[in-house]
């Protein structure tokens, strides 16, 4: 059995060597439950044949290129554990800066709301977080693992939520973590965001009763949609190319707001007046997009920079009157 030096050592002609430790450690950590003292204490020279032949089986996939996540079949999000695998979109760091910001702006906006129930009615009994204010409807296109959807529902007290997606893989896994994570109001449908951008009005023809009542009036738009142009490939990751789902990650060259471009203008559809749409984005394109929203009458957008400084996300509010023609 190969000693932990000689299992990360493996995987330094993909990875830099602090990055291939922390991968074996996170392997050996889930698989066999070994702490960071038990790997230095040289507890992995300790399994047994089937153990130390499945961990072999898991160092050839890794050394193939193949994402940890994948290998271990889950991500960590938001401090929960979702579960992943071939065919949806690994969740990163930067959309989790975009669920944060999302859950301050609805924490803020529900204590200003309590103090102006407790200012206009202090006889009022006191309500529980969230109780006796409005529910937030909120949809989620390009959905993938869900991770998204369910970390709002989670996090924000009477939220419904829908997450949408075109694959049928991705809203399996959506709903499989939804169950596993317990959210209490979400559901799932299957959609094709560039054909309702062609056919808006298919939103409000829809015979499902439920959809059609949800999509009449929602309150946010959220979306993490694909946004990498095929000439950045040449600059990614041999992991994320080889592996990573190409419908989740790429746009034409010739068209990088294809997916902002038709979510924006579904928003201008089904979002109440005054109405919140959020963005990751791929921070070459942010200010453009920033421009294009304001062509399509949207108030307020803003741009706020990821941890690393970079355009990472964006913020806009529907206008009071602002309806596609």
């Amino acid at each position: 059995m190969k000693t932990y030096q000689e299992l990360w050592q493996s995987l330094t002609p993909l990875y830099e060597a602090s990055e291939a430790q922390a991968i074996v450690r996170l392997v050996l950590e889930v698989k066999y439950g070994m702490t960071l003292t038990d790997i230095i204490g040289g507890k992995v020279n300790e399994l047994s044949a089937d153990e130390g032949k499945k961990l072999e089986e898991i160092i050839e996939r890794l050394q193939n290129a193949e994402p940890v996540q994948y290998v271990l079949g889950q991500t960590d999000f938001m401090g929960m554990t979702f579960h992943v695998e071939p065919g949806v979109l690994i969740p990163r760091p930067e959309t989790a800066e975009l669920c944060q910001w999302i859950i301050d702006a609805e924490k803020e906006k529900m204590e200003k709301a309590q103090l102006l129930l407790h200012t206009q009615d202090t006889k009022r009994p006191n309500m529980g977080k969230g109780e006796g204010l409005y529910e937030l409807r909120i949809v989620d296109f390009c959905t993938g693992s869900g991770c998204i959807a369910i970390t709002l529902n989670l996090s924000i007290p009477h939220s419904e939520v829908m997450g949408i997606d075109i694959s049928d893989k991705a809203l399996s896994v959506a709903k499989q973590n939804a169950l596993q994570l317990k959210a209490p109001n979400i559901v799932f449908d299957q959609e094709d965001v560039i054909q309702l951008e062609k056919s808006v009005e298919k939103l409000h023809e829809t015979s499902d009763e439920q959809i059609k009542e949800y999509r009449a009036a929602c309150d946010m738009i959220v979306s993490n949609p694909p946004y990498i142009c095929n000439k950045e490939k040449a600059d990614m990751a041999k992991n994320v190319l080889d592996h990573e789902p190409s419908i989740a990650l790429f746009v034409p060259d010739e068209d990088p707001l294809l997916f902002y471009r038709a979510i924006a203008k579904i928003g201008r559809y089904i979002l109440k007046p005054f109405g919140t749409l959020y963005f990751e984005v791929n921070p070459s394109y942010a200010d453009a997009i920033k421009l294009m929203l304001e062509n399509q009458d949207y108030k307020e957008v803003e741009i706020k920079e990821d941890s690393f400084g970079k355009k990472r996300m964006i913020r806009a509010r529907k206008d009071a009157f602002s309806m596609c023609e």
